[in-house]
């Protein structure tokens, strides 16, 4: 049936937009100009594109405008099913059956892991993902951990750093023990030399560990071989072009090596598994996934691979790096996030992280409740059933076209220094990683990039949960190799260190509120000041409103504190600031600070002052626990006669 256009004749519908002006770009640059300009940014910056204020600047050097149209056009992202691949290699997508569930173990207890395994599998997992070798499960361990699990069924992915040859061993004795024929296998090695070279900061080999993954596909067409894991430069604080753009890189050193060992080149490609990690930056994963699906599509092109041939197999495993030890329950959120990027990307398998998991080795419910996230995602928000949800989106589909030219220049310039073992081997990678981490950490420390109940709205009276040590956790050695950094790790560690004094002594350490004039003046001020010191573990003390210097010297000198905060209006700091910080100096205190904006005019009085993005927080936070945590001074005579 055909619907008649708003205010056709005959459709007794009022056209809405009658009367008014039409809508145009410059029409609508012009409204921004105004609102702008009424927030006081200076008139120069609003001459010839007042937008561009409004631009985020990303780690990979591009903006993101806060407005897209169809003008400029993105690149032709295709169909589903068809070269260059954007939108995924089936023209149906995921609607059938959405996206495989793998679910991730690093128990080194073989008995522990074989119960939770069976636990995934029965309850909406389809995969499983295990750390075996070093400090995880024995090798030798692996067919009793999977001996309930129906191999046919469930491919499992191993994750066996160095010691891949016995993981290997393991995984096709147990397919043979399991009476598996191999021609039926679907399971994969996880062979990736790269990523233990660069975490272990040791030299790359892998020529030798991908000819031993050849061999053993011989007669087991669907064994995967090698993995190309762009997730070690996420989880050291990498930017997404620089992630997508080494795992190419990486995929494409594989691809030499298994053709080099033997495979056909369309053989060798689908035998490799792509893995990237889904924070909860949702549209930077959805278009980093889409992205590279077209970085793949041209290497294997230019290759020769047909293009009925050049499929990825893409696995999206929820960040490391944005877990959080302090209110961890919030991972929750960030990983539901991360999850729904994943799925709406098109990524072929997701590992959902459960919250603990930055704690130690999470428990039961933890891992219960990250496999029902994405179970919820599939059959009850039908998350799978559009193929390609974001395509088409004038904001997404030109995302995707950054992110692919700032990977495909990274790949460049990894080719260029002879492929990604010598990035990885000769620092080219560390150093445009570090680079970027040295960025995002000013952002993280500055509070321009949240952490919500870390940085942002912290839970000072929570209760820390405790776990068991992970045996497969990854700490970096000094050796120069591949970090995870967690965004939250500053913070935390402050948190860790005010736990300790408020565990010896009891008492957590303590700043004092000076808060000026009635409460609408000061209120908002005091909030905020309360937030930044709990994300360092600082309790505040508030007398309430104080009216003058003597009151708020006396106060401060009866509590004993050594670091003050004053919070109130502009006004009331033009009238008062000084004098209240020159009372509070006399009254014995080490540190002032003024809640608000910067102002060296205050800096006489021996005021620091602090605003909510113009100061680092980390920095300000560790000289604040500095002072509270060492002895306190001689109180001044000031002081003692205030107390008396």
């Amino acid at each position: 049936m055909d619907v008649p256009e708003s205010g056709a004749a005959g459709s007794g519908a009022p056209n809405l937009a009658e009367g008014f002006p039409a809508a145009t770009y410059e029409r609508w640059r012009e409204l921004v100009a105004g609102v702008l300009r009424k927030s006081g940014v200076p008139e120069e910056r609003l001459a010839d594109a007042p937008e561009s204020v409004l631009a985020t600047h990303t780690y990979d050097g591009f903006d993101i405008e806060p407005l897209h149209t169809f003008d400029p056009p993105a690149a032709d992202p295709g169909f589903p099913g068809l070269p260059p691949f954007t939108r995924g290699y089936r023209p149906g997508g995921g609607v059938a059956q959405g996206w495989d569930i793998r679910a991730r173990h690093t128990d080194a207890d073989p008995a522990v892991l074989r119960r939770r395994a069976h636990d995934d599998l029965m309850n909406g997992a389809g995969s499983l993902w295990i750390a075996v070798g070093g400090t995880g499960l024995p090798a030798s361990a692996l067919g009793e951990a999977l001996a309930d699990v129906h191999l046919d069924l469930a491919p499992v992915v191993l994750d066996p750093g160095a010691d891949h040859e016995d993981a290997a061993d393991a995984l096709l004795e147990a397919h043979a023990d399991a009476g598996v024929p191999d021609g039926r296998i679907t399971s994969h090695l996880g062979v990736d030399p790269l990523t233990t070279a660069a975490r272990s900061g040791g030299r790359p080999d892998v020529m030798d560990p991908v000819r031993f993954a050849a061999d053993r596909a011989r007669g087991r067409p669907g064994l995967g071989l090698v993995v190309a894991d762009g997730t070690l430069v996420h989880n050291a604080g990498g930017s997404e072009g620089q992630e997508i753009g080494f795992a190419i890189a990486a995929g494409t050193a594989y691809l030499r090596a298994l053709h080099a060992a033997g495979l056909d080149l369309p053989d060798a490609a689908r035998r490799v598994e792509f893995r990237l990690s889904a924070s909860a930056d949702q549209f930077s994963v959805i278009a980093k996934l889409r992205a590279v699906r077209a970085m793949w599509n041209q290497v294997l092109a230019a290759s020769g691979v047909p293009a009925d041939q050049r499929s990825m197999s893409l696995h999206a495993a929820t960040s490391e790096a944005m877990m959080t030890r302090r209110d961890p329950h919030v991972n929750m959120l960030r990983t539901t996030v991360a999850c729904f990027a994943a799925g709406v990307g098109g990524a072929d398998s997701v590992t959902v992280a459960p919250f603990d998991s930055a704690v130690g080795l999470p428990d039961d419910f933890a891992r219960r409740v990250a496999r029902n996230t994405q179970s919820l995602l599939i059959e009850e928000a039908h998350l799978a059933r559009v193929v390609d949800p974001a395509g088409g989106s004038f904001y997404v589909e030109s995302l995707t076209r950054d992110l692919y030219r700032a990977g495909w220049a990274l790949f460049q310039e990894v080719e260029a220094a002879g492929g990604a073992a010598e990035a990885v081997e000769h620092g080219l990678l560390r150093e445009r990683v570090d680079a970027v981490w040295e960025r995002r950490r000013l952002d993280l420390a500055h509070r321009r990039a949240p952490l919500t109940g870390v940085s942002e709205f912290p839970n000072a009276d929570e209760t820390p949960l405790v776990r068991p040590v992970d045996p497969a956790r990854f700490d970096a050695p000094a050796t120069g190799g591949f970090p995870v950094r967690r965004y939250a790790d500053d913070y935390e560690a402050l948190r860790d260190r005010s736990d300790t004094r408020a565990g010896d002594t009891g008492h957590r350490p303590t700043a004092f509120l000076a808060t000026l004039g009635p409460v609408a003046a000061h209120t908002a001020r005091a909030s905020f000041a309360v937030n930044l010191l709990a994300a360092g573990g600082i309790a505040a003390e508030d007398p309430g409103p104080l009216d003058g210097a003597a009151a708020v010297r006396d106060a401060f000198a009866a509590s004993g504190r050594r670091v003050a905060v004053i919070c109130s209006s502009d006004a009331v700091y033009a009238e008062h600031a000084e004098a209240v910080a020159r009372a509070l100096k006399d009254a014995g205190a080490r540190r002032v600070l003024l809640a608000g904006a910067p102002d060296d005019a205050y800096r006489e009085a021996g005021v620091d002052a602090f605003a909510h993005r113009g100061c680092d927080a980390v920095a300000l936070l560790t000289d604040l626990v500095d002072v509270l945590l060492t002895d306190p001074p001689e109180p001044s005579a000031t002081a003692q006669g205030a107390r008396t």
